[in-house]
């Protein structure tokens, strides 16, 4: 492997800062909140206050490089006047509080960084213009670069306003000699708006100005409808040495309240001390407030406070009017301000200064040591302790005097990395171990407390519609916790101290983000449903992922029923990462080759009378139709599948096009009418010259359709229907002649006639693509964009029928796309053109109406313009891309936006999601741009057009394209509302792909457990509940149901509480097992304890009264379970058990294969390493234990026996198996072991002098080591002279993580991760002069990931098409890196050919400058190797990142043809490339 590319396959998950501020909308804009529904009251205790909530700003969240804003939803509870209305919706949101019923997260922007993002602050707006100012967010990335960012509303996403670096030969002073800090900049805000600061550099504080209001910076003079809100922004930087100013350590800052000018606290240390010195320097912190005057750039110092002790880390600005600073230290709360000072201890390691007073303490014994903090309210601020706690700080004042400092536990909950408030009544903790939440707040009189003996539900949290948690009462001492409590997310109050808080406060869970990081170790195993005779791709989907994932180290469970995950108070998951087959519940027998489509259809007369009142998704469907090769079968679906289709008047002598219902769903108003109106559903058949309406199996209507088109008609034997779209009451065709028809139905008749559209008479171009639209809802969300009037009428008005009711008609459009590449959207039935893209097939990143704005004044392209002369080979191309398939839906919410997905002939797919901007009236129209089938007048057409209607492209990363684009069926996608609860886009063909909707975001999910899907189809009745039905290539019908999984995420999710914390995975592929080392945490007494220590001879630390001390002391045991998954979805059981001694920690378990040498025989051990953890006083020893593994004749129970247990000296941190032999890594040696079926007798040994093995790898006779300070050592076996060899090392200093051989064909490659968030790949040349005649080993390629990688796990590339078409090459033996991180991401590392590489490593360097970053980051200086100031000598760029690559895809059609041209190859080759890569490492994703 000479060359390599990066991919990222999962992203990170784990949040490590968040914010709140108004990005999308400022203060002063009304939030619409979501229809209001019934909630039933759980407790009479819950409050039904309607305080109101007020503005609801934004949640802007970091997880690594992954940025993303979220608007918050709000649920409010019904009024009786609204509840036979929300009676027939489902609900969601639980138990009432404060008036909100339940509240959730919507996605607005998505982006990846070039960078890690190191800390997060919004810029608010300030008071000066009312709040009609949006806030802006500032980002600092190491080592200083600081981006501000705002929202911009004509693109829908997030753009750069400013940036500012302060790096490089110019800045170098900055650094005042130093190469590495161990902290990244730190960015604060003023509160109101007026400046930020930054700490970069250890001393140097960046101020930067913000612009007033009315002096701001303007926006582009092209862009001349740019909003007038427009969003704070910074004028001006200058930076502060803090040096000068007497400081020298600084551990905080942070701006405070209540000052004309911007006042800033900072916390720093005089003088150091450390552990060893507390007892005679302790107090060496400070505080010293600047008053910052930005204009003449002046910094007086107004007050300060010595003497605060040394373990001071963290600053919390106090709110007004009380103003002043609260200072966090691990073991005491020091509040600070001008004129007033108190503090509070929180344990007996909090001592008073010298000669003060004596110090007031808590209540209880607590530790604030790596704990985040938030303002609740003005006076009480909230605390996430590192044990997970949240404690209720209350500042008891009178006016601006803080007299005392009180606190009290609250609640239990996951550990956060970060904690921000959300408006008046929510805040948000964010957590890289465990699932992030949103909680509701409510304070006052009125809020319940929960009494002592109290002991309530606990309820679960959903993924998508969460219901509020019931509260549980806590113990007061949280180790007791352990023991006594059961598994809970966010639970309930201890007594409150005498009622010390003069308010109480009641909380709810209201949303969760998903986590699955950190990622500790993973294994790759068989599924339980897997189908072993599978081959080919299919067999790869019989694969998952199982991780560790490090959480909390007190036991808690993780809901088994991972459809509700309860967000994880615990420390431990195990997580499924791959993509379940669906397992069918039943196969019908009978084989069906050649189908063209499958279709359900719904019949009321199957219900009785009493069903009336059952919800229109609860209906079950009637008939299955199928559509074969030259016939069409009709099955009767009511419990099991039936044919019947002799007994119906189904069109069965040819095949069906389409089929679907008519005066159904959406016509309620009928009802009311006439009593018989739900028995007015029809059936509608579209076959190739015809179509047919069936009551049930009756027909009452049969048409004959011909083509409009005569010209088509003469030369041929007539058109016709090549496809269909229904939108009840319309059916739009395509002909094969290129025209379209449209079947309109008469809801009072049944009947339905045929119309020849105006665009299909009056035009000469084709139609390629079309799909009909229907804009149900309470609110159309269409009807929004055609006119500024929406914004000044009440949002959420319902429809009035002609009888004075309320209903959900909604709204039809057609959407077409011709031959030219231009897509247009028409009104239903009138065909007026209301929406026009010119070059639709470009996949352009916006796309807005042609008709206004015009093709070449496009302001929001945010690439070059196209160039005039593309060359002829190129335009060649481009005509040759046509769209062949079209799809628009919008699901049924009030905030909900359509997608608009388009299929390409080439296999891309193009994917855009609709918003709306408001264009202004002085915008100007590009003249003689108008639809030619627009026959209306110009004015007319200026009221009708979709002038607000925009539509932003969204990236598909994850999907790899058809080899085929033309192929195995017409109509590729199909819509489903409700499969298993969820809804989304199904895309059929040789790659089946999952779309659903989550957030207003579309998660992608592969389905390759039974390869091409040809069919596709929902199915709900008796047997099948919610489920759906595929047909595969092969013919083989399947009855299906989702498996109850966690699908909002990248890959989905199945979560499996273990009640203490893994470790180690890994998988025994012969009995189909999951060996797992697992920490339980258990509270022993501390007289036992410490007399063991006696025992062990190092007593002399101890005096002996000390020994016979009262309490208990949390000590951690090990086991390793054998655990297997019993089912799907369903809870993991162990079969056995295996525990360790006492003070005995499991390092390593591993499957080894040893040969037995009295036997002659192979035998499949389970080998464990350990170590006895006793102290520092104690000489390190270990333990390898050998144990077989039997099933019992029931083949359910697992016999796990000892075959061998043998002490040595040093931990056993690692183990493997070389050609029969035991390779084990202990203490400062390396040493094999031959195994004689009852000892371990050592063979060979090395002395590499590592200090700590932290991974071997074995291919063949070779041997890859990783250590933990001294990088990676190359050794070889030969077993003629019994010799381990060491061939190479790399004699630089690198703190290794993982390691992991990487091999290409004939090529072997090692690969090792750091502590820097780098990958290195070495090669061994003993013939290179470099290599220090073969001592050294060369580097091959060096990458800066950006996450911590924890496990290399070596996986074979799969076949692609390059592969098969090209006979005797030998690519069968390429294995690819996939890895894990801490961050909760997942990627590979895969080989690329030397030709592959040139061509995207060119691409890439082309990219860098062709493609606009987020935040102004460059992706080449993102991926240079991290050295920590180390000396480093470059090595080579041999590594290609697809995460700048991606970028290619999104680009419009004509710069992808350009960027090609210019580094002399073609798109269709980049394309092919491109998607290979994805097809070879889709390991669990085909």
């Amino acid at each position: 492997m000479s060359f390599a590319a990066f991919k990222m396959m999962h992203w990170a998950t784990g949040i490590e800062h968040c914010a709140s501020g108004f990005i999308t909308h400022s203060s002063a804009d009304s939030t619409p909140k979501i229809p209001p529904i019934t909630a039933d009251d759980i407790d009479s205790d819950w409050t039904t206050s309607t305080k109101p909530i007020g503005p609801v700003p934004n949640l802007i969240t970091a997880a690594a490089n992954v940025l993303e804003v979220y608007i918050v939803r709000i649920q409010e509870e019904a009024s009786p006047s609204l509840a036979h209305k929300a009676a027939a919706e489902p609900k969601g949101g639980g138990a009432v509080l404060a008036g909100v019923s339940g509240a959730s997260l919507e996605l607005v922007c998505h982006d990846r960084l070039h960078g890690n993002v190191e800390s997060l602050e919004v810029l608010p707006n300030g008071a000066t213009d009312g709040g009609r100012r949006r806030d802006s967010i500032i980002l600092t990335f190491r080592d200083a670069k600081i981006s501000v960012l705002e929202f911009d509303e004509s693109i829908c996403g997030l753009r750069t306003s400013s940036m500012h670096c302060f790096e490089g030969s110019d800045w170098v002073h900055l650094r005042r000699g130093r190469e590495f800090f161990p902290r990244g900049p730190l960015v604060k805000v003023d509160p109101l708006g007026r400046c930020a600061a930054v700490l970069a550099y250890g001393l140097q504080m960046i101020v930067l100005k913000a612009a007033e209001a009315s002096t701001g910076l303007t926006a582009p003079a092209e862009d001349s409808t740019f909003r007038a809100a427009a969003a704070s922004r910074i004028e001006s930087s200058y930076i502060v040495g803090l040096r000068d100013l007497d400081m020298k350590h600084v551990k905080d800052f942070i701006f405070i309240h209540g000052y004309i000018e911007p006042v800033v606290v900072i916390l720093h240390e005089h003088e150091l001390t450390w552990a060893g010195r507390v007892a005679w320097k302790h107090h060496t912190c400070m505080v010293s407030a600047l008053s910052v005057n930005t204009t003449l750039k002046q910094h007086p110092l107004i007050w300060s406070a010595m003497n605060l002790p040394h373990d001071a880390y963290k600053l919390l600005a106090v709110p007004s009017p009380i103003g002043g600073v609260l200072v966090i230290g691990a073991n005491t709360i020091h509040y600070h301000s001008q004129s007033a000072s108190c503090h509070l201890g929180l344990n007996n390691f909090a001592v008073p200064a010298d000669g003060s007073q004596e110090m007031p303490r808590s209540g209880f014994t607590t530790e604030l040591d790596a704990a985040t903090a938030t303002w609740l309210t003005n006076d009480v601020a909230v605390f996430s302790s590192k044990s997970g706690e949240l404690l209720l700080l209350t500042l008891v004042y009178d006016g601006r005097v803080v007299q005392r400092l009180e606190l009290m536990k609250s609640r239990a909950s996951v550990l956060t990395s970060d904690i921000t408030t959300i408006g008046s009544s929510f805040f948000f903790l964010g957590s890289r171990l465990g699932d992030s939440l949103l909680v509701q707040y409510y304070s006052g009189i009125g809020a319940p407390t929960l009494n002592h003996g109290v002991k309530e539900e606990v309820g679960d949290i959903e993924s998508d519609a969460p219901s509020m948690k019931r509260l549980r009462r806590s113990p007061s001492d949280a180790l007791q916790d352990l023991i006594t409590s059961e598994e809970l997310t966010f639970y309930g109050t201890g007594p409150n101290n005498a009622q010390i808080a003069q308010k109480n406060f009641t909380f709810a869970v209201r949303d969760s983000l998903l986590n699955i990081g950190p990622l500790k170790d993973f294994s790759y195993g068989m599924r339980i449903n897997g189908d072993p005779s599978a081959t080919g791709v299919a067999k790869q989907s019989n694969y998952e992922l199982v991780s560790c994932m490090l959480f909390w180290p007190w036991k808690k469970w993780c809901s088994h029923s991972t459809s509700k995950i309860n967000p994880p108070r615990y420390n431990n998951s195990s997580v499924y990462t791959s993509f379940y087959s669906l397992h069918g519940l039943f196969k019908y027998l009978e084989s069906l080759p050649g189908c063209k489509g499958i279709w359900t259809v719904y019949h009321k007369n199957l219900r009785s009378d009493s069903s009336k009142g059952v919800a229109d998704e609860d209906e079950y469907h009637a008939y299955l139709i199928i559509s074969l090769e030259n016939r069409t079968m009709v099955l009767q679906t009511a419990n099991n599948l039936e044919e019947v289709t002799e007994n119906v008047d189904y069109y069965v002598q040819g095949t069906t096009v389409a089929a679907g219902n008519l005066f159904g769903r959406g016509l309620e108003v009928l009802e009311e009418i006439s009593p018989f109106a739900g028995r007015r559903r029809r059936v509608i058949q579209v076959f190739a010259r015809g179509a047919r309406i069936l009551d049930g199996a009756f027909m009452t209507q049969d048409l004959s359709l011909k083509s409009s088109n005569t010209e088509m008609n003469v030369a041929s034997d007539g058109a016709t229907v090549s496809s269909v779209s229904i939108a009840d009451p319309y059916v739009l065709l395509r002909m094969t002649d290129g025209s379209i028809q449209l079947l309109v139905g008469d809801p009072y008749t049944c009947s339905v006639s045929v119309i020849n559209p105006p665009v299909s008479e009056n035009s000469d171009k084709l139609v390629l693509a079309c799909t009909l639209y229907h804009d149900k809802g309470p609110e159309p969300w269409i009807r929004k964009t055609s006119t500024d009037a929406w914004l000044s009428t009440g949002i959420g008005e319902a429809i009035d029928g002609a009888d004075g009711s309320t209903h959900d008609h909604g709204d039809v459009y057609c959407v077409l796309c011709y031959d030219n590449g231009d897509l247009e959207i028409f009104d239903v039935p009138n065909f007026n053109s209301i929406f026009l893209v010119d070059k639709f097939v470009s996949g352009r990143s916006h796309i807005l109406d042609t008709f206004f704005h015009g093709a070449a004044n496009n302001h929001i392209n945010l690439t070059n313009k196209y160039s005039e002369d593309i060359g002829q080979v190129r335009k060649e191309a481009n005509h040759s891309i046509k769209v062949v398939e079209l799809s628009m839906q919008r699901w049924d919410s009030e905030h909900n936006r359509p997608f608009l997905l388009g299929i390409l002939s080439d296999g891309t797919i193009l994917c855009y999601h609709a918003y709306i901007y408001e264009v202004s009236d002085n915008a100007s129209k590009t003249e003689g741009v108008v639809s030619s089938q627009n026959s209306v007048n110009l004015s007319n057409a200026n009221a009708s057009r979709l002038r607000n209607l925009r539509f932003v492209r969204v990236p598909l990363d994850t999907y790899a394209k058809e080899e085929t684009p033309s192929g195995v069926c017409s109509q590729r996608i199909t819509v489903f509302k409700n499969v298993g609860g969820l809804q989304g886009f199904f895309l059929s063909g040789s790659r089946p792909m999952w779309f659903m909707m989550f957030r207003e975001r579309l998660r992608m999910h592969p389905q390759g457990c039974d390869g091409p899907i040809v069919a596709f189809t929902v199915l709900h009745n008796v047997n099948c509940n919610h489920g759906f039905i595929c047909i595969t290539s092969e013919g083989a019908l399947k009855i299906c149901q989702l498996p109850a999984l966690s699908y909002d995420n990248y890959w989905p999710v199945q979560k499996i509480g273990l009640k203490g914390t893994p470790h180690q995975v890994t998988y025994f592929a012969e009995k189909n097992l999951y060996p797992v080392i697992v920490s339980v945490p258990v509270l022993k007494p501390l007289n036992q304890v410490l007399s063991s220590l006696v025992d062990q001879e190092v007593g002399n630390q101890f005096e002996h009264d000390n020994i016979n001390m009262e309490g208990t002391y949390p000590m951690e045991e090990f086991e390793v379970r054998i655990m297997e998954p019993e089912k799907i979805n369903g809870p993991w059981q162990t079969r056995a058990t295996i525990p360790m001694q006492s003070s005995e920690h499991a390092l390593t378990v591993r499957v080894v294969t040893l040969f037995n040498t009295t036997a002659q025989r192979n035998e499949t051990l389970l080998a464990i390493g350990t170590a006895y953890v006793q102290g520092e006083d104690v000489a390190a020893r270990g333990r390898i234990l050998l144990y077989s593994v039997e099933r019992i004749s029931d083949n359910i129970q697992v016999k796990v026996t000892e075959v061998y247990s043998k002490e040595l000296k040093g931990a056993i941190s690692a183990l493997a198996s070389l050609q029969g032999h035991l390779l084990l890594a202990s203490g400062p040696k390396i040493i094999l072991h031959k195994w004689t079926g009852s000892e371990l007798n050592g063979v060979a040994f090395h002395d590499v002098p590592p200090l700590y093995v932290v991974s071997l790898n074995i291919v063949k006779n070779f041997i890859l080591l990783g250590d933990i300070h001294k990088s990676i050592y190359f050794l070889s076996w030969k077993e003629q002279g019994s010799q381990l060899n060491l061939l190479a090392k790399d004699f630089g200093s690198l703190d290794c993580l993982a390691t992991e051989f990487l091999i290409d064909g004939s090529t072997l490659s090692l690969t090792v991760s750091d502590d820097q968030k780098n990958v290195q790949i070495f090669y061994y040349a003993p013939k290179v002069s470099e290599s220090w005649k073969g001592q050294k080993l060369l580097s091959r390629a060096e990458f800066h990931v950006g996450a911590h990688i924890t496990k290399f796990l070596r996986l074979q590339l799969l076949p692609t098409s390059a592969d098969r078409t090209m006979p005797g090459s030998d690519k069968t033996n390429r294995f690819a890196l996939l890895f894990g991180t801490l961050e909760g991401s997942i990627g590979c590392i895969a080989p690329l050919e030397e030709l592959t590489f040139r061509r995207l490593q060119s691409l890439q360097k082309k990219l860098v400058d062709s493609v606009c970053h987020v935040a102004g980051l460059n992706p080449r200086s993102f991926r240079h190797f991290h050295s920590n100031g180390k000396a480093h000598r470059p090595g080579p760029d041999s590594i290609v990142d697809c995460e700048l690559l991606v970028h290619f895809e999104m680009l419009a059609l004509e710069d992808q043809l350009e960027i090609a041209n210019q580094i002399g190859t073609t798109r269709m080759q980049i394309m092919s490339n491109l998607n290979d890569l994805s097809v070879a490492t889709n390991f669990l994703l085909c």
